[in-house]
């Protein structure tokens, strides 16, 4: 572990210095985030100008999960977003072959090479959310809420990447594949407000099949109330485990299925 910290701190200095090659591209892909998410948060005000709640959760409480949401998601975008990659171009032009060729983990390398400053709008807008909504909420704090909080997150953040690292995958076996990963991905979208609010078919798939309503809903709904501690953490922590385990499983298998570039 302290080897794959090591490296990932050399993979991150080496990418920014790349990066800032290009500065204005950096600032504007971070100012169009936050811009997307700004738009749809005022979509939201505009809503609850008209009515006072939603199906019983008022417009801070929606803002919570709306950020909640964020956290996650801006994590997942800013360390494996390269995944994307794998499945779009990776595969397809042969440029796999060059992780093979390293005396380092397949995975770990795609995944540390890239680093996503463009999440940075989306942690501003979630800092923004949670920095506004927290304290008119006066939500319930114990000794236990920090350590949960982390622990929520770790898990949360693996089950965007461990999603998008199967989708990945894929691509081993079809050569492209980032149009799944996109479909999945856009998903997520569900899991920044109340499940409640959606039909049952729609709550049964993003609770057990793509389980993004444990990355935002279903914990921020326990930091709100404080329970179904087992089922809202509890859930969490087990989503992110199983599809890790399953991540790992299907892209070890894509390796053996990997025929690099042809004509």
């Amino acid at each position: 572990m302290k080897r794959f910290f090591r490296l990932h701190r050399i993979f991150i200095a080496q990418y920014l210095k790349k990066l800032m090659e290009y500065k204005v591209d950096f600032l504007l892909g971070a100012l169009g985030l936050l811009l997307t998410q700004i738009i749809q948060i005022a979509f939201l005000g505009i809503i609850f100008s008209q009515i006072p709640s939603l199906i019983g959760w008022s417009f801070e409480e929606i803002l919570f999960i709306y950020g909640f949401s964020l956290i996650a998601k801006s994590l997942d975008h800013l360390f494996t977003d390269n995944l994307w990659m794998v499945g779009y171009r990776i595969i397809r032009k042969g440029e796999f072959d060059k992780y093979l060729t390293r005396p380092i983990n397949t995975l770990y390398h795609v995944i540390a090479e890239n680093f996503c400053v463009d999440a940075f709008g989306e942690l501003l807008t979630c800092a923004l959310l949670l920095g506004y909504a927290i304290p008119r909420l006066h939500l319930p704090f114990h000794w236990y809420t920090i350590p949960l909080l982390l622990i929520v997150v770790v898990f949360a953040t693996l089950i965007y990447t461990s999603l998008k690292i199967m989708t990945a995958a894929i691509s081993f076996w079809t050569k492209a594949s980032g149009h799944i990963t996109h479909m999945l991905y856009m998903t997520n979208d569900f899991s920044k407000y109340p499940v409640s609010i959606y039909h049952k078919a729609v709550q049964t798939i993003i609770t057990y099949v793509i389980p993004f309503a444990f990355t935002a809903y279903y914990p921020a709904s326990y930091f709100l109330t404080g329970e179904n501690p087992l089922f809202c953490i509890g859930g969490t922590v087990i989503a992110g485990t199983v599809l890790f385990a399953l991540a790992l499983f299907v892209w070890s298998r894509g390796l053996r299925a990997y025929e690099s570039a042809g004509s």
